[in-house]
């Protein structure tokens, strides 16, 4: 399937190499609106066609997939440009900037049957599958609390500290720790608390998530843009509890009892970078006609990005676009 790309920067510098080790995709098209890079990265990954506009991209009738990889403010017009000339998309996470946005790409994708998907790579992960089976299997009684976090030095991005990029820690680490808490413990939510640290320009640089369960769990989630964390998930069961190594691109999964010991130790299966699953799952998908993947429906995008709009008009973020 050939492949085209909106956006030559670092995502895509790192999601190259599941492009060059999968057989069912060609590295085709690179976009760039700034001058030489697509040039420079199609000569490096061996794409055959470069753009100076994403319309150009876009309206390309060879491209049969495109991977959209430009900041969060500018996901749904560019998903939408592509969806308009029939185009499936893969979308870096976080899927739009917020659910109104991820709404219209969800009906519009279902009315039209072209396919669109949120890239938030360890959905697609055969990690995933690996936790669901320890936590099926009861090894340390019943969970009651889930911690999680994922934070990194990146407050020197100028994406990150921008409101009118959709900057912050919520929409591009956060994701990954509502994420985890979501994919694990599922959507029977009673109520969310959470507690912020703002930056100067405005956005979220630290944040606490607490997510109440219906039936009386607990997920407590951590994230920022100062440090770097240890990134792990934890499940505190009865007898003991599981540490998932990495909640962004899980390595490992410990089981231990109540007195520590080491119980069990799963090895996620060798990988080329962790992309290839997602990347997999969309040519998949496109040739079975699905709108949608299999891994995250559009639905839970849309309802993600409902939770991150709560949490920010609890923390009274608003991005200069939706005040339009």
């Amino acid at each position: 399937m050939k492949l085209g790309v909106l956006g030559a920067g670092n995502i895509s510098r790192s999601v190259a190499p599941a492009w060059l080790a999968l057989p069912e995709i060609e590295c085709y098209a690179v976009a760039s609106q700034t001058p030489g890079k697509a040039e420079a990265f199609a000569k490096e990954y061996g794409f055959a066609k470069t753009y100076d506009s994403y319309e150009a991209l876009a309206a390309d009738p060879e491209v049969e997939l495109v991977y959209v990889a430009t900041p969060h403010s500018h996901h749904f017009e560019h998903m939408m440009l592509c969806l308009n000339h029939g185009k499936p998309v893969l979308c870096e996470k976080a899927f739009t900037m917020n659910a109104a946005q991820a709404k219209k790409i969800q009906a519009y994708a279902q009315t039209h049957g072209v396919f669109a998907g949120e890239a938030i790579w360890p959905r697609y992960m055969p990690s995933r599958a690996i936790i669901q089976k320890v936590l099926q299997s009861g090894i340390v009684g019943k969970i009651h609390t889930l911690t999680a976090n994922l934070s990194y030095d990146i407050d020197h991005v100028r994406r990150i500290q921008d409101p009118a990029l959709a900057g912050g820690a919520l929409l591009d680490v956060g994701i990954y720790g509502l994420s985890f808490a979501l994919t694990h413990f599922g959507w029977d939510i009673d109520r969310i608390g959470s507690s912020v640290q703002l930056t100067e320009s405005g956005v979220d640089g630290m944040e606490t998530i607490t997510i109440f369960y219906r039936d009386g769990r607990m997920a407590v989630l951590t994230h920022g843009i100062y440090a770097r964390s240890d990134r792990k998930g934890i499940f505190y069961g009865e007898k003991g509890y599981i540490v998932v190594e990495n909640i962004n691109n899980p390595q490992s999964v410990s089981v231990y009892n109540d007195r520590d010991e080491l119980l069990e130790f799963y090895e996620v299966p060798q990988q080329v970078n962790g992309y290839e699953y997602e990347f997999a799952e969309a040519v998949r998908c496109i040739q079975e006609g699905k709108f949608q993947p299999d891994s995250i429906s559009l639905e839970e995008s849309v309802r993600t990005m409902e939770v991150m709009d709560s949490l920010r008009r609890d923390w009274g973020i608003v991005y200069p676009q939706e005040r339009e």
